[in-house]
């Protein structure tokens, strides 16, 4: 046996206490270094086939550009804004294909890490599905929610505080299926084999602020199968008023048995 090194990814989404269904959706790529969240958009018809559609237009997308993303690692951030537009368009190929979906969206992260001496995350997204980077205790916010009370907020409109409890927190200014020339927000951010990065749908972030979210990544150890299942675990226990879901991503070792 010999010892393989890679970014890996562990996910996971649960309906909740509250909703009838789940709308969200997750993609774990960790042969193609690719990690993907949607959530569908609550209110809207057929959340839950736009975020699949999503999800799965881009893994298809992904896996036919991994060869591509290889042998060009310093283009991940175009790679993984390719990934949202075509999300996008295969969202709204499928309204134009079926009437009846008009008005369906989704929110998108996705989060793209090419092998490099000095790697980066690259993150694209619409929405308020977020990134985080977690290093050395401390719990960093990597992406800015799409939301109308976040461009209240950026207005000094309002405070962080009265944004938390808004009763227009959850209404979203961009997302997929709103405009077939939306374009994702980038961001790229140097990584450590130290860090965790995690993906979510705002199903977590209802119900645990950022500070009960560093505290549980603060208790694994840097173990992403521990800190997926109790982030979760503890969105549920505080209400689960949402579908919830998870990505951790982690620099992992695995064994790979020699032929």
């Amino acid at each position: 046996m010999t010892q393989s090194q890679h970014w890996t990814g562990v996910g996971q989404t649960e309906t909740g206490h509250v909703r009838a269904s789940n709308q969200d959706a997750l993609a774990l790529l960790n042969d193609c270094g690719v990690w993907i969240v949607a959530d569908g958009m609550g209110g809207h018809p057929a959340g839950d086939v736009a975020a699949q559609t999503a999800v799965t237009v881009a893994t298809q997308r992904a896996r036919k550009r991994a060869a591509w993303l290889q042998d060009h690692p310093s283009a991940a951030a175009e790679f993984v804004e390719d990934l949202v537009t075509s999300a996008n368009r295969g969202i709204h190929d499928l309204i134009l294909a079926k009437p009846s979906l008009k008005g369906m969206g989704t929110t998108f992260v996705a989060l793209a890490i090419a092998p490099a001496s000095m790697p980066v995350a690259h993150i694209a997204h619409l929405g308020d599905s977020r990134a985080y980077l977690y290093r050395a205790g401390q719990l960093q916010q990597l992406t800015r929610d799409h939301t109308l009370v976040e461009k209240l907020v950026q207005r000094g409109l309002i405070d962080a505080a009265t944004a938390l409890t808004h009763p227009e927190r959850h209404i979203l200014t961009k997302g997929l299926g709103m405009g077939i020339d939306m374009k994702p927000e980038l961001t790229s951010t140097p990584i450590t084999p130290q860090d965790l990065i995690i993906l979510c749908s705002d199903g977590l972030t209802k119900m645990l602020e950022d500070a009960a979210i560093a505290s549980v990544l603060s208790r694994v150890q840097g173990d992403p199968n521990q800190a997926c299942h109790d982030l979760i675990e503890q969105a549920l226990n505080r209400g689960g008023e949402d579908n919830v879901t998870v990505i951790v991503v982690a620099w992992m070792t695995s064994a790979i048995a020699k032929a």
